[in-house]
Order: C-alpha cells, then sequence, then structure tokens
C-alpha cells in the first residue's frame, strides 16, 4: 500500500510498509469477522466502554498513535471524541487496514499507515499512544515497548491492553455462545457463530502460537515490570478480558 494514498498526507517510514510474513495466525482472514464478533461480545464492549471512560481523565491529545490497530475500533472511538486531533492508524495486516479504511471513511482527521511498528520512524511525537491486543504477537516485546515509549512525548500516554494468558477458544467458545442464545435465541446465536466460525479458527490459531512461545505470554506482574523498564510510570492497572488480558495506563517518564 503507497504511503501517499488518500489520507497518508506525512510519510511517517523509510522505505516500504514490510507486513509479518511469518505470523501464525492469518490476520486477513479474521479480519473479515472481527467486528461481527466484537459487537456481539460483552468482554470486548465492556473493554471500548473503559476507553471511552478514559478520556475523562486527560487533556485533550493534539497527536495520537493507534498501534496495532487492526480495523478500527478504537481509532474510531478516539476520532469521535477529538475531531481536532491527528489520529495515526498503524497496522500491518492489509486486509486490517482495508476494513479500517471503509468503516472510517467518514472521519476526515485519521491517517492509515500499513506498517509494522519497527517500521514506523520519524514522527513527531505524540500525546497518545493506543495499542490493544497487539503487543503479544509482535516479535521482541522489549524492543517494541522502546518503539512505543519512543513515539511519545514526555509526560504522553500509553493506553495499553495486552493477552497475557493462554486463549481458551473452548472456554470463549462457552461464554460467546451463552451470550448470544440469551440475547439473540438459539437460532440467532447459531446463524452468528457461523459467520464468525473464521473468527474461532484463529483464536485456535493464536492459542497454538501462545504455546508454541511464538505468542508473548505474561502474567500481570510480569507486564508490569517490561513496561516499566522500557521507561513509563504506570497510572494504573487491572485484569480485564475475563482475566485473560491486562490494562495498564501509562506515562513516558
Amino acid at each position: 500500500m503507497s504511503l501517499n494514498a488518500k489520507k497518508d498526507v506525512t510519510p511517517i517510514a523509510d522505505g516500504f510498509s514490510r507486513p509479518n510474513q511469518t505470523a501464525p495466525t492469518d490476520w486477513s482472514a479474521y479480519s473479515s469477522a472481527y467486528d461481527l464478533l466484537s459487537m456481539h461480545n460483552p468482554a470486548y464492549q465492556a473493554l471500548m466502554q473503559d476507553f471511552s471512560a478514559f478520556f475523562a481523565t486527560i487533556e485533550v491529545p493534539q497527536r495520537i498513535y493507534d498501534v496495532g490497530g487492526g480495523t478500527g475500533n478504537y481509532t474510531e472511538i478516539a476520532a469521535r471524541a477529538y475531531p481536532g486531533s491527528e489520529i495515526y492508524l498503524i497496522e500491518p495486516d492489509t486486509s486490517m487496514i482495508r476494513s479500517a479504511r471503509s468503516k472510517l471513511a467518514a472521519y476526515d482527521n485519521i491517517r492509515f499507515h500499513n506498517l509494522a511498528l519497527e517500521d514506523v520512524k520519524g514522527t513527531d511525537a505524540c500525546d497518545l499512544v493506543i495499542c490493544v491486543h497487539a503487543l503479544y504477537a509482535m516479535p521482541e516485546q522489549m524492543q517494541r515497548l522502546g518503539d512505543l515509549h519512543r513515539l511519545l512525548k514526555p509526560g504522553g500516554y500509553l493506553y495499553l491492553i495486552d493477552l497475557g494468558r493462554r486463549m481458551n477458544v473452548a472456554d470463549w467458545r462457552k461464554y460467546l455462545f451463552s451470550e448470544l442464545r440469551r440475547r439473540h435465541g438459539l437460532i440467532g446465536a447459531l446463524r452468528i457463530f457461523w459467520q464468525g466460525r473464521e473468527v474461532a479458527k484463529q483464536n485456535k490459531a493464536i492459542c497454538e502460537a501462545q504455546e508454541s512461545g511464538t505468542y508473548w505470554m505474561h502474567s500481570a506482574a510480569e507486564l508490569v515490570s517490561a513496561v516499566r523498564n522500557a521507561g513509563f510510570e504506570i497510572i494504573s492497572q487491572k485484569t480485564v478480558y475475563r482475566g485473560y488480558s491486562d490494562l495498564l495506563v501509562c506515562r513516558a517518564k
């Protein structure tokens, strides 16, 4: 994808985009059903509500990066809250960012960059970096935390959610089906599950990558230690996403 495409006004990389070719998860296939099940997943909806509530605790950020922004759900929340801010969605998967472009086409303050975090260079420091369920799947997490720190002004915020525990596919299937059946009835639940079957397939791939050591698994304490070592002060932390993930609000020293 060209860095000079529509809305890619400010080049932020040296050379061309370099999507991760060795990822065990097919993120392109994941993108086709990701928003469908996210829309019906109360645990995911709770994460987005937490993110919206976070805005009440900070001053208006003038420049925001959503790193590993996927189909743009968190970018959209930020764009609605801060229509006057510059927002950059950074995503290495072509299909994910294509979905984000389509979904967020009405917003004039978003720029899209088909890049991995390690390829983002020469940027102006920003006030807020968002990184949700992306760090664990990146290579060399300690270096990537350093990259996140590099993107921020001193005192800038990192809003980090990361998957740390093994993705138990059977547990999630049971939980989601129960919620769907309660809200939509048996036939409705079966229909949505069928439409979103690719998500279950890719969640299984995530679990296998975790077990093989390809994706990073960590406790809350291990994530806190890594974030502090990268030069961040931790403002708050909690376990989220039914115990699978950790949410940290941090500031760059």
